[in-house]
Formats: structure tokens, C-alpha cells, sequence
């Protein structure tokens, strides 16, 4: 509103100046009609001053009402009207430049000039009511409520009140029309602002308040019955919790407004339906509030209410068409309550409905279908496509989308979306370069939905869809990785379901349209499960060809091979592998660790000695070449690697040892020693199990000698040597302080190791005889050695090509000083020990002559004999020893050593007295020694004679006969 005037009796004097008295404050006139000039001479395009105008302003509001204050009787009428006057210039100037159409202002240059407009009704109130102006608190009241609306279209509801509760006063007596307008037009204003600030329950009672104020016309009815809308509409959106502030009373409030508007005389009776001259805005209210209305009563569940809303609607005339958003509600109010045939009609008005935007149309298709079902899919793509034809597409995804997610999981509603989207009116939609998007959220949707019914193991389903979801692909250039990928994914579907030819024909179409290394690894798949083992050897190794080659898939190759059970492609797979490693290419398993699966491969196939050997001896070598840590990783990984490479020579040579292949038992030993003393050298266990295996590698080597009737080269030779000679510096490291029973594996350690020793000794010269000698002395001072275990050396030494009789001799002396030492004698061992012993000291003294050792071990033995119990002492081996002590007299007899041959029968017949199961045998032997004795009596002894004279005849006359034992 722009004031051109006060009033026509209100001017100001036509006096002359000098006959003028000069006006009280006459400083804050000139400083504010300068102020004024500024704004009316301010630029419309410039913003730039407005804040120091403002400024200026609020200066002059504090001085005039500093100034209003401190006057004892108050601004006079003149300055007052002076007053008045530059306000209204500053409000019209305000105006003016608000009316400009110029650029679109920053809200801060907005906001300035909202306080230089605010001002002007500022000065009004400050100056007071001058006398003469028509209805003048009428006139400040209204410029701050048009201020007020000002600030409340830049969102400052605060100030927009401020300017609202100053103008409330001044028109609150109501004395005229134009005041009780102004005073509606406040409160209305007000219980807007004060919905905006969520303060509705303020809002409320402004608006009741003003019932009375808008009965007296028709326009004010209509303005009332808009803000009860107006805060209906803000109640519905922010759903206040106070109880009462309730969204449908207002809106209910709103519609009885507009029902006493449209009854009132002033409105006249509808000319034509829906539109009428007198009442289009009314109209208009009138079926918002219906509108509302029926979102709130559809909000609140009350799908009754929401339908009477709609028929309300459509039965009342109105302002052209129905909204679009009726026949929307009524779809969902009838959805809600099962109403499926409504539903479906209301569907059908809303697409027919012109105005409806196209979103709307799919977004009811989607709430009718999610309903509805799968089976009036096609009829509402069908009608969808024929409504939305900028964007059928689009629509069609939508309601697509909502089917298949809504469909659930069940194998027949799987085939029923397979055979919608297969539809060729359906698949026509998607037609176009303009539908990529769409076509590829198609795509997209479809592969989802097949992939989660392949990952549900619904194979079957899932390959449907995915083929399905290849009629959204297009067949150009960008789209081949995509068309390659289903055909790879077909693939997989159909191996799952065991039609290999089927999965066949999909992987070399895919490899028609990009071949890769991924297609040929699901060929290698299809060849495994075929069974097509050189085939698949033969594809294996073409991998490495192909441009995205990734090592990766030999290590799946590996799994696959294994999985389906094709061991001899997985340890073909291996050893191709193995083969990369030597050109020095990155791989994702460490050369290692394909090498322990491919021994771990080859141990499950029988006779694969040869293959683990060899592969066991490069674990070995590439250990040496690299180190430890580099080859089989580092702390406890590279730890329990090589514990497993060490433990896997050591059980497979006890498997060959049990099949009697020492050959390859000695090389796993050997090899065992090496891994397992390339680990913790400081662990009794571990140096243990490196004397083990250095001493069982020995021992197989001799094994194999023996079986095959070989005999050792001199470098195998030399090898065992240096193998026990590296086991006898660590055996007393390894073996526990304390004795142990001798049926343990480590108390027989040093025994071996001496066994086998020896022999490899034995096949040198006889310069090795003192070595020998050193040898057994070490073991027999050793708490490893035993009775037996001299027994069976003594054994040894004193047979073979080059016995070595002192080394025997020594061992079976030893033998049968420990064996008599001990708690429990073995007089086993010990009878053992003394036959050998007197074999042994035959063989020294082979003349036949008196032999000293021998006598003296049959005198040993008689000592040990003496004193025991019947059975204690061996009974074969004392009648041996018996009858050997007593034959051994008939050839110093037959040579006339008489005392030599009385001295034997009498410690034969000895011998014979202590055990009890030779008494048969001592009458004969007693009789026949009587008679030797009186026979021998009468002839010299040969032994009597002087040396060198020997007996003439070996007989002659009384000559005599002695019975030998057998």
C-alpha cells in the first residue's frame, strides 16, 4: 500500500518562513528527512547502503523516543504531523523499491530492507496520534501487519509476531469496520506465525478468538475457514502430541467454515457444476479440506472415513477435474480393507485421469500389485505401459520391482515372474536407446533375484531367471562382458544341476563373446566332472596363455582337481605349478606349501615312492638354496612347515621299511635328519630324532645291501660313516640322563649305532681292528649296554671274513662280568656268551695241545654253576658244556697227554653232577674215568716226559680206549 496523502485538512501552514516559529526537535526532523531522502534516492540495484541506513534509523527511533519521553506535555501537533509525513514517505519509498523488478536480493539486503520498512510504522507509533488524520490508529496498525507478513515470507515468524502484537492494540476496541478488519486480518496473521513456530495451541485459540470478527461477512468467513485449513494442514504434517490440537477437528472446522460461507445470501447459486463466479476460492478450500481430511482419516487407519471423504468430494461441485490424488487414496483406503474390485476401479480412474502425473500411475500400479498378486501383473503393465508412454519404462521397473521382491521364494511364483518378463509386450517397453537405464535395472533385478534362488541351491529357478534376464541385455559391444557373464553363471547353474552338455554349449558361447581365463577355467571344471582327465592336463596348462592370467586359478584348478576326487590332475596341476616358480613369477602359494601338497597328494597313491623322494630331496634343495625363513616362512609357520616336511620323511620311510624297500627307507632317513636338524638344534627332542634317523638311514643302507647281495659302494661307504660319526657326537646330548627300559627305541640308540658301525668298519682292512676295539670298549662303559647286546657283537666280531678275535674275545668276557653283576642274572645270555667264548678260544688254540684260555673258561663256567638250582642254568647249554669239556680229553688221550685228557673228563664229569637231568649219563662217565685213571697209571705221561721227546707210538700195548659223548 503506498499513502499519497493524509488528509485534506491537515496541511501544513502556507505561512512564510519568517513568520514560522521553529518547531521543538527540530534537529531530529532535519536528520530524519535527510534519512528519508537517502532511501527515497537510494538506487533500486543497490544493496550496499541498506544496512548503514538501517542503522541510521534505529538511531533516530531511540532519539525521537528518548525525546517523545522527556517533554513534559509531549510532542506538539505540528512535529508530530511532520512525523507522520516522513513516514509515510518512507514506507511508500519502501514500497517503490520492493515493486521493482530487479535481480533476486541476498536474504541479508532482504532483511535490511524489512527493518527500513519497519520503521516507517515504528515512527507512527513513537509520534503519537496527531489530530485530523482519519482512523489513524487504523492506518499504524495496518503497516505493521503488512510488515508482519513481510517477515513472515523471509521465515521470521519472531519478528513477524513482534510487529503483530504491536499492531493489536491499537485496533482491539473494534470501534469501526475498518478496525474490526484490521483486527481479523492480525489475528489471522498471528495464529499463522504462531503455527510456524509450532506454538498451535496459541494458533487455536487466535483463530476462535476470531470467529465473531469473520461472522459479519462472507470474506471473512472464507479467510477464517482458510487459516483453520492452513493450520489443519501444519497440525496434520508435524503430528503435535498435545491431544488438543488434532488435525481432523481443524480441518473439519475449516469445512463447516466454508459450508456457513457458501449458505450465506451474498453467495449465489452455482451456475454450472464445480465452478461458479461467487464461490471459486471457496470451492477451492472446500476440497482441500477434503483432501486433507481423507490423508488424516487414511493415516489413522480409518479406511471408512477416507472413502466417505472421497465421495464427499466427487458429490460436491467443484473447480474442473478431480484431483489426482482422490482416486489415489481410494485405491489405498480400499487396498487397506481387502476391497480388491474397488481397488481395481479406482485404479482405472486414476489412470484415466489426464492430470494424474505419471509417478502417481506407477506408484498406484505398485500398491494394487503388491495386493493383488503376480496374476494381474501383466494387465497392469499392459495398462501402465499405455499411460505412461515418457516413461513406460521407468514404470514398468517399479511395478516389476515391487512383484518380484513381493512374490516370495516359491518355485511356482519364480516361474510366474520368469514368464511375465518374458512377455514380448512386456520386453517391448524396454525397447530403445532411451530405456538403457531401465533396461539395465531390468537386467539387474532379474539377476538378483536368480542369484539368491542359485544360492538357495534352487539351481534350477535361478538359471531360468538369469536366461530371462539376458532378453534385458542388448547385443552391443558395451554389453559383451555383461552377456559373458550370464553365459559364465548359466554355466555354473547348470553344472550345479549335473547337465554338463548343457553347461558345455553356455561356457563356449561365453567364450565366443569373451574369451578369458575364467571361461576356461569352468571348461576345466566341466572336464573334471566328465571324468576327462588329459583333457583337462591339457587345459591346465593352456591357462597360463590367456591375457588376465592369474595364478590364483591353478590354486583353484588344485581344489577343483581334489574336490572331484582326479588326483593325478591335481598332482599334475602341482608339478605345473612348481615349473612357475623357477621363472620367478609371483604366486599366491609359496613354493612350500605346494610342495607339502603335493607330497601330501602322492602319499595317497600307492608305489609313488620315487615321486615323493624326489619331490621331498627339492624341498630340501630349494631349503638350502633360499634359507629357512625365505622358503618356509618365518617363526612358527616356517617352524610347523618344516616339522611337517621332516615328520613326512620319517613315516614314510617306516611305510618302505615295512614293505622291505630299504633303498628308499635309507634316503627318507637321511632326509628325515637333514629337515628335522635344520629346526631347533637346541631341543633334546629334535637332536633325538636327528640320531634316529641318522642311525634307522644306516641301518636300511645295510637292509638293502643284504637284500639285493650288493655290496655298498666305497661312497655309500664313506656316506654311513660320516652319518654315525655325526650320530655319536650327538647321542649323549640326546639320550635322557636317567636308565630306561631296554624295549625302548632310544635305549637301543647306542646299540645300533655301535651295530651298525662296526659292520660298516668291518668292511675295510684290518687297520680298522683297533678302531673296532675303541668302538665296542665306548659302548660296553656306556648305561646303554646290556648282556645281550655284547652277546650279539661278540657274536659278530667273532664271525665273518675279517673276525676279529680280540674284539670278540673282550665283548664276551664283558658280557658275562655284566650279566653276572646284575640283580637277575640272564644265564641265558650267559651260557650263550661261554659256548661262544670256548668256540673262541678254539679257534686261538687249534693245536690240540693244553690249552690254558680254554680250561679257563670251562673253569668259569663250573663256578657259575656251582651253587644254582636245578633249571636255573640253561640245561642244553650245560649238557653242551658237560660233554664239550668231556670229548675234549679223547684227543690228549689218543696223544698219551694222559693228565691233560684226566684233567678234561674230570671237569666234564664235574660239570654233569650239577644238573640233575644228567645223572644217566654220570655212572658211565665215573666208570670210564676209574678205568683211565688205572690205565693211565701203568704209561707215561707224554706231558711227564722231557721236552722235546716225544711219545714213540700213540698206543701201543696198553693202550686205551675212551668213549666219547655225544
Amino acid at each position: 500500500m503506498k499513502i499519497s496523502e493524509l488528509s485534506p485538512e491537515c496541511r501544513i501552514s502556507q505561512l512564510s518562513p519568517e513568520h514560522r516559529p521553529p518547531p521543538p526537535h527540530a534537529a531530529l526532523l532535519t536528520d530524519l528527512n535527510r534519512v528519508v531522502s537517502n532511501v527515497e534516492a537510494l538506487d533500486a540495484s543497490d544493496s550496499s547502503s541498506l544496512e548503514k541506513l538501517g542503522a541510521d534509523l534505529r538511531c533516530l527511533l531511540t532519539n525521537l523516543a528518548s525525546a517523545a519521553s522527556s517533554s513534559s506535555s509531549g510532542l506538539n501537533g505540528a512535529f508530530r504531523l511532520k512525523v507522520w509525513n516522513l513516514a509515510f514517505r518512507l514506507w511508500n519509498a519502501c514500497v517503490d523499491r520492493a515493486n521493482h523488478n530487479f535481480p533476486a536480493r541476498a536474504p541479508e539486503a532482504a532483511v535490511a530492507e524489512t527493518e527500513i520498512r519497519q520503521a516507517a510504522p515504528e515512527l507512527l507509533l513513537i509520534a503519537g496520534l496527531p489530530e485530523g488524520v482519519p482512523n489513524a490508529t487504523a492506518k499504524a496498525a495496518s503497516l505493521f501487519h503488512r510488515t508482519g507478513l513481510v517477515w513472515l515470507d523471509l521465515g521470521r515468524a519472531d519478528l513477524a509476531s513482534a510487529c503483530f502484537e504491536k499492531a493489536t492494540p491499537l485496533v482491539c476496541a473494534a470501534d469501526t469496520e475498518e478496525d474490526r478488519d484490521i483486527l481479523l486480518d492480525l489475528n489471522l496473521a498471528r495464529a499463522r506465525a504462531a503455527s510456524s513456530q509450532g506454538k498451535h495451541a496459541l494458533a487455536v485459540a487466535l483463530l476462535s478468538r476470531s470467529k465473531p470478527l469473520a461472522a459479519a461477512s462472507s470474506e471473512g468467513v472464507k479467510a477464517l475457514a482458510e487459516a483453520y485449513f492452513l493450520l489443519g494442514k501444519a497440525a496434520f504434517a508435524t503430528k503435535s502430541p498435545d491431544p488438543a490440537i488434532d488435525a481432523s477437528t481443524l480441518l473439519t472446522e475449516a469445512l463447516d467454515l466454508c459450508e456457513k460461507a457458501a449458505a450465506s445470501p451474498c453467495c449465489d447459486t452455482p451456475t454450472t457444476p464445480r465452478s461458479t463466479p461467487a464461490t471459486p476460492k471457496l470451492q477451492v478450500i472446500k476440497d482441500k479440506c477434503l483432501r486433507f481430511l481423507a490423508a488424516e482419516r487414511l493415516e489413522a487407519n480409518d479406511y471408512e472415513g477416507t472413502l466417505h471423504c472421497t465421495r464427499v468430494s466427487r458429490a460436491s461441485p467443484g473447480l474442473g477435474k478431480e484431483h489426482s490424488s482422490i482416486a489415489f487414496m481410494a485405491l489405498r483406503a480400499c487396498l487397506s480393507s481387502g476391497k480388491l474390485v474397488d481397488a481395481e476401479r479406482e485404479l482405472g480412474r486414476l489412470m484415466a485421469n489426464e492430470e494424474a502425473p505419471e509417478f502417481l500411475c506407477a506408484s498406484a500400479a505398485e500398491l494394487y500389485l503388491a495386493s493383488a498378486g503376480l496374476d494381474a501383473a501383466l494387465k497392469v503393465l499392459v495398462a501402465l505401459a499405455a499411460r505412461c508412454r515418457a516413461s513406460a519404462a521407468a514404470a514398468a521397473v517399479r511395478v516389476l520391482k515391487t512383484v518380484v521382491q513381493g512374490a516370495g521364494g516359491g518355485a511356482g511364483r519364480a516361474r510366474a515372474i520368469a514368464e511375465l518378463v518374458s512377455d514380448e509386450r512386456v520386453v517391448a517397453l524396454f525397447n530403445g536407446p532411451a530405456n538403457t537405464h531401465e533396461r539395465d535395472t531390468m537386467h539387474a533385478l532379474l539377476w538378483t533375484c536368480g542369484s539368491e534362488h542359485f544360492h538357495a541351491n534352487n539351481c534350477e529357478i535361478g538359471a531360468d531367471l538369469i536366461e530371462r534376464s539376458m532378453l534385458y541385455v542388448s547385443r552391443d559391444e558395451e554389453s559383451r562382458s555383461r552377456r559373458a557373464k550370464c553365459f559364465r553363471v548359466l554355466c555354473l547353474c547348470h553344472m550345479a544341476l549335473r547337465h554338463l552338455d548343457r553347461a558345455q554349449e553356455f561356457i563356449t558361447e561365453a567364450e565366443k563373446v569373451e574369451p578369458n581365463i575364467h571361461c576356461a577355467f569352468l571348461k576345466f571344471k566341466i572336464l573334471l566332472h566328465k571324468k576327462e582327465d588329459d583333457e583337462a592336463i591339457k587345459l591346465m596348462k593352456t591357462m597360463v596363455g590367456y591375457v588376465d592370467f592369474n595364478p590364483h586359478f591353478l590354486t583353484l584348478s588344485i581344489h577343483e582337481a581334489i574336490v572331484c576326487k582326479s588326483f593325478r590332475v591335481a598332482v599334475a596341476s602341482l608339478t605345473f605349478l612348481l615349473g612357475l616358480y623357477s621363472a620367478g613369477k609371483p604366486l599366491p602359494m609359496s613354493e612350500a606349501t605346494v610342495l607339502r601338497n603335493l607330497i601330501a597328494l602322492l602319499l595317497r597313491e600307492p608305489g609313488s615312492e620315487t615321486e615323493i623322494l624326489k619331490y621331498s630331496r627339492r624341498a630340501k634343495l630349494r631349503m638350502d638354496e633360499l634359507g629357512v625363513e625365505t622358503f618356509l616362512g618365518k617363526g612358527t609357520v616356517g617352524l610347523r612347515e618344516l616339522n611337517w616336511f621332516a615328520v613326512s620323511s620319517w613315516n614314510m620311510a617306516l611305510k618302505v621299511v615295512k614293505e622291505k624297500k630299504y633303498d628308499y627307507s635309507s634316503e627318507f632317513f637321511e632326509l628325515a635328519a637333514e629337515f628335522f636338524s635344520s629346526g631347533n638344534g637346541e631341543d633334546d627332542a629334535n637332536l633325538l630324532l636327528i640320531c634316529k634317523s641318522l642311525i634307522m638311514s644306516v641301518s636300511c643302507m645295510l637292509q638293502a645291501e643284504e637284500l639285493n647281495k650288493s655290496p655298498l659302494s666305497d661312497s655309500d661307504l664313506k656316506k654311513g660313516i660320516e652319518m654315525l660319526r655325526r650320530a655319536g657326537k650327538l647321542l649323549p646330548l640326546s639320550l635322557p640322563s636317567a636308565p630306561v627300559t631296554s624295549d625302548q627305541l632310544e635305549n637301543n640308540l647306542p646299540f645300533l649305532h655301535t651295530f651298525n658301525f662296526y659292520q660298516l668298519l668291518n668292511r675295510l682292512d684290518t687297520s680298522a681292528h683297533p678302531q673296532q676295539l675303541q668302538l665296542v670298549k665306548s659302548f660296553a662303559a656306556s648305561k646303554a649296554c646290556t648282556p645281550g647286546h655284547l652277546l650279539i657283537l661278540g657274536d659278530m666280531a667273532s664271525e665273518g671274513t675279517q673276525p676279529n678275535l680280540q674284539v670278540a674275545e673282550f665283548l664276551l668276557k664283558v658280557s658275562i662280568s655284566t650279566a653276572l653283576a646284575s640283580h637277575l642274572p640272564n644265564y641265558g645270555v650267559i651260557s650263550a656268551a661261554l659256548r661262544k667264548l670256548v668256540c673262541l678260544s678254539g679257534l686261538q688254540d687249534f693245536s690240540g695241545s693244553m690249552s690254558d684260555a680254554a680250561y679257563d673258561v670251562f673253569q668259569q663256567a663250573y663256578q657259575i654253576v656251582v651253587g644254582l638250582r636245578d633249571g636255573e642254568y640253561p640245561f642244553e647249554e650245560g649238557r653242551w658244556l658237560a660233554i664239550t669239556a668231556w670229548n675234549k680229553s679223547y684227543l690228549p688221550g689218543r696223544l698219551g697227554q694222559h693228565s691233560v685228557a684226566k684233567k678234561w673228563m674230570k671237569m666234564g664229569l664235574d660239570l654233569a653232577r650239577h644238573f640233575d637231568r644228567m645223572k644217566l649219563y654220570i655212572p658211565g662217565m665215573e666208570e670210564c674215568f676209574e678205568k683211565f685213571q688205572k690205565l693211565s697209571g701203568k704209561e707215561p705221561d707224554e706231558c711227564s716226559q722231557q721236552d722235546g721227546e716225544p711219545s714213540t707210538s700213540m698206543s701201543g700195548t696198553g693202550s686205551m680206549s675212551q668213549p666219547v659223548l655225544v
